[in-house]
């Protein structure tokens, strides 16, 4: 086995990747950047909800708006819902795992506020489940997914925005959303700090 070569594998088509959905991307980015700004300008809260490197993406994402990203600002309010011990376990031990996200969503979430629903298949219940409270709570919803969006993708609302990978692999798809991350979080500072 050669591992340089499988190395280069991985760059190539992270690569290719990244530039073929680049056009087709765009678009739901810059409109999901323009969403969540205007919901922190207004006093609104981002709530981000994944399982694995998802949950992972979660975190980082809500830990670059409370601290910063590449510009010094006042922090931004946002939680991730993946991080509370105490409260993923006993909501999974008191009810079920499906509802981990979806009770937090219902305590914590107001209209206005928005959902970042992070599933690479598109088909996670809980975040399933997390979508469901948020509509029920009026708030919108940003899902990130990838392959054809799942089951995500038959429940989200015509204000709600979908940005999907049409990839099959997971890693090339988690790629793709951390970069889709960077680029909210650099288009939320331009939007909020006047940034040309």
């Amino acid at each position: 086995m050669d591992l340089i070569t499988r190395i280069h594998g991985h760059f190539g088509d992270s690569a290719r990747l990244k530039m073929d959905t680049m056009d087709v991307l765009a678009e739901p980015i810059a409109q999901a950047a323009e969403m969540m700004s205007q919901c922190l300008l207004a006093d609104g809260k981002i709530l981000a909800c994944g399982n694995g490197g998802s949950a992972a993406d979660a975190q980082h994402f809500s830990s670059e708006l409370i601290n910063r990203f590449e510009m010094e600002r006042p922090g931004l309010a946002a939680v991730a819902l993946t991080t509370d011990s105490s409260i993923l376990t006993s909501i999974a031990n008191d009810y079920e795992f499906s509802q981990i996200f979806s009770r937090q969503v219902t305590a914590l979430g107001k209209a206005g506020d928005v959902l970042l629903a992070i599933s690479t298949s598109g088909n996670s219940r809980n975040v399933l489940e997390a979508i469901r409270a948020a509509h029920a709570r009026d708030m919108l919803v940003v899902a990130l997914t990838g392959g054809s969006g799942g089951q995500i993708s038959e429940l989200l609302r015509d204000e709600d925005i979908h940005i999907c990978v049409p990839a099959t692999s997971t890693a090339r798809i988690q790629e793709v959303h951390l970069l889709t991350i960077h680029c909210l979080c650099d288009g939320i500072d331009c939007l909020i700090l006047g940034v040309e």
